[in-house]
């Protein structure tokens, strides 16, 4: 099953949730990134301080 969550922050891009997976990851402020976008420490860092 695929579910629609929300958009990525970043670049915009649809996050589903499959088979009860989040294909992403929260931030602190409740806000969506993609996994290719959450690799990208460059851009984590500013909008994540604490991600380390």
């Amino acid at each position: 099953m695929k579910e629609l969550v929300g958009t990525c922050k970043c670049c915009k891009k649809n996050i589903y949730c499959m088979a009860g997976f989040l294909n992403g990851v929260i931030l602190k402020q409740g806000e969506l990134l993609c996994f290719p976008c959450h690799n990208k420490k460059e851009f984590v860092s500013s909008v994540d301080p604490e991600h380390k």
